[in-house]
């Protein structure tokens, strides 16, 4: 689990970056966490957007992704997801 201070960090490094990926009406799916999931140990911060036409709600997306993935949600704000989860191979993110 993160820290209070650790997700206000996270929050502050997530803060320019944009959206790679897009969930609609679909919801979500095995693909999609599998390339999540990828995306993750590449980068190990990024943010989720969840489009008008997906028909989940957001937090029960976040949890679906949380959960498949192993992340961590930093923040839910808006249609936003900021997902973090710690690379095993390229650590680039050093928490404080």
């Amino acid at each position: 689990m993160l820290t209070g201070k650790q997700k206000r960090f996270l929050r502050s490094k997530a803060h320019h970056l944009d959206p790679i990926f897009q969930v609609g009406k679909g919801g979500v799916n095995e693909n999609m966490i599998k390339q999540i999931a990828d995306a993750l140990e590449a980068r190990e911060l990024f943010k989720v957007s969840v489009l008008q036409n997906c028909e989940e709600d957001k937090t029960v997306v976040a949890e679906q992704l949380a959960e498949g993935t192993g992340a961590e949600i930093v923040q839910l704000i808006g249609n936003t997801i900021v997902l973090y989860k710690e690379s095993e191979e390229k650590k680039t993110i050093k928490l404080p």
